[in-house]
């Protein structure tokens, strides 16, 4: 018996061994050489369930040998040909060891229940969202501390997109670039010289005339409320008492107001010289200092950037060109429909008409609805009615032909997002931020989309940083 247990612990010894070679769920050499399955000690449990049967274990095979008349699964045609652990044998952890070998996640799988997938997503673009939010704060209050520079060098911007195809024409004819910038200077000045001397001679013409029309109109006005509305003269008038008695009592209010109008004054005469000043260095080295701003970029985006920088910039001067042409047709055709009602102040009204037509969508608007209000107290209620009908057929006329036909090309954003622009440009910075929202909401689109898909295209050329003229020299 003894015998043929040795045996079969031989041909156990050499089929482990054949199988450890290519088995890779074998279990590991024991230091000490001896098989797995043979065990000097008997366990205890095993040992007390002999002694109870009364069975001393000679009639039973030796530990670890094969039942008789059992198939031979660990041979070279058992299931796939490859000897996997018996049955009972230590099971597959999935413990910080597998990980160590496998290098998969080192999240815990109770993180992984803990915190959901749609939450852990959520945190993460959120910190990045708050982060972006908290930085342009950070810019706008940074703009916002220094406006009485970054307004001039913004209006600057918009004039240079206007006038530097001129000023890039004359180069191309021969010209200096110092002598370009400065002629296409003098033109632009001159242009809102003329446009300004004629307002205010027109103005100051027809201020008298004004006045009367504005006491005859207000007298129409008076009568007009008094037939057609309960109301009495007795009460209009004690109205125009109530407002005049307000003006007395505030005239502390309004001198102080006029003391900060003042300095506003200064102000604007300040940003008026920095910004013909910003002007002309834009019309003569605006593509050096591009070019210099570029080279502090990483040299690997420089081409994209550069690239979307010249496509917003042929926005920007598309748009100012439809903006001007846009407001050239509203100033023409309200102020034609005012002369023909000989309403007083034609064309100081066209061109504040002409001014309003920047501001898309709502400022045609007021600016007619000053028009209408002329007209309403120089002239009655029906004459102001008629000029209503113009401004409206006037606006029609931008809104469905005009701004579709020019701005359409120039300007590809939904009119939401151009009336959510004006709105926060308002509460951000004023009139200032109605005017700029809408070329910087452009050119920002054409930007961003230009850059989310610059792979599916040809790399666009370098530019040449080294071209630029060095900010600061040192000598």
């Amino acid at each position: 018996m003894l015998q043929r247990a040795n045996h079969l612990a031989a041909r156990a010894r050499e089929r482990i061994r054949a199988a450890r070679e290519h088995d890779p769920h074998g279990w590991p050499e024991r230091d000490d050489d001896r098989a797995i399955l043979v065990h000097d000690d008997v366990p205890a449990d095993l040992a007390a369930d002999a002694a109870d049967s009364g069975d001393d274990g000679a009639d039973r095979p030796p530990l670890g040998s094969p039942e008789p008349g059992a198939p031979d699964l660990d041979g070279p045609i058992g299931p796939g040909g490859v000897s996997g652990p018996p049955s009972g044998g230590r099971p597959h952890r999935g413990g910080q060891h597998a990980r160590r070998l496998t290098g998969g996640d080192r999240r815990t799988p109770d993180d992984v229940a803990v915190v959901p997938t749609g939450l852990r997503v959520a945190a993460a673009w959120s910190w990045r969202v708050i982060a972006v939010i908290a930085g342009l704060y950070v810019l706008l209050y940074a703009a916002a501390y220094v406006a009485v520079v970054v307004v001039p060098v913004f209006v600057a911007l918009l004039l240079a997109a206007l006038l530097q195809p001129g000023a890039a024409s004359l180069v191309r004819h021969g010209w200096p670039r110092s002598l370009a910038a400065f002629a296409m200077l003098v033109v632009g000045l001159g242009v809102v010289a003329g446009i300004i001397t004629l307002v205010i001679e027109r103005f100051t013409a027809g201020f008298s005339d004004l006045a009367d029309q504005v006491s005859q109109g207000l007298t129409q006005i008076r009568d007009f409320a008094v037939d057609t509305f309960p109301i009495s003269q007795r009460q209009i008038d004690e109205a125009v008492t109530a407002a005049q008695d307000a003006l007395v009592a505030n005239q502390d209010t309004l001198t102080s107001g006029a003391i900060t109008t003042a300095a506003t004054v200064g102000e604007v005469f300040t940003g008026i010289v920095l910004a013909l000043f910003t002007l002309f260095f834009f019309l003569k080295d605006g593509r050096s200092i591009w070019l210099w701003l570029v080279g502090l970029c990483p040299a690997d985006a420089r081409a994209y950037i550069d690239e979307a920088a010249r496509r917003s910039w042929r926005t920007l001067i598309s748009y100012v060109r439809a903006t001007v042409a846009v407001a050239l047709v509203d100033a023409v055709g309200i102020g034609i429909g005012l002369a023909i009602l000989q309403v007083p102040l034609v064309i100081p009204l066209a061109a504040l008409v002409f001014l309003g037509a920047f501001i898309p969508i709502i400022g045609s608007f007021l600016a007619g609805s000053v028009a209408v209000l002329v007209a309403l107290v120089a002239k009655g209620p029906i004459t102001a009615l008629i000029a209503l009908a113009v401004v409206v057929l006037v606006m029609q006329l931008e809104g469905h032909v005009l701004q579709p036909l020019l701005l359409g090309r120039a300007v590809r954003v939904h009119p939401l997002a151009i009336v959510l622009a004006i709105a926060a440009g308002l509460l951000i910075a004023g009139i200032f931020g109605a005017l700029i929202a809408v070329p910087t909401v452009a050119c920002v689109n054409v930007a961003g989309t230009y850059l989310s898909r610059r792979h599916d295209g040809p790399r666009p050329p370098e530019p040449r940083p080294d071209r630029a003229r060095p900010a600061v020299t040192a000598e």
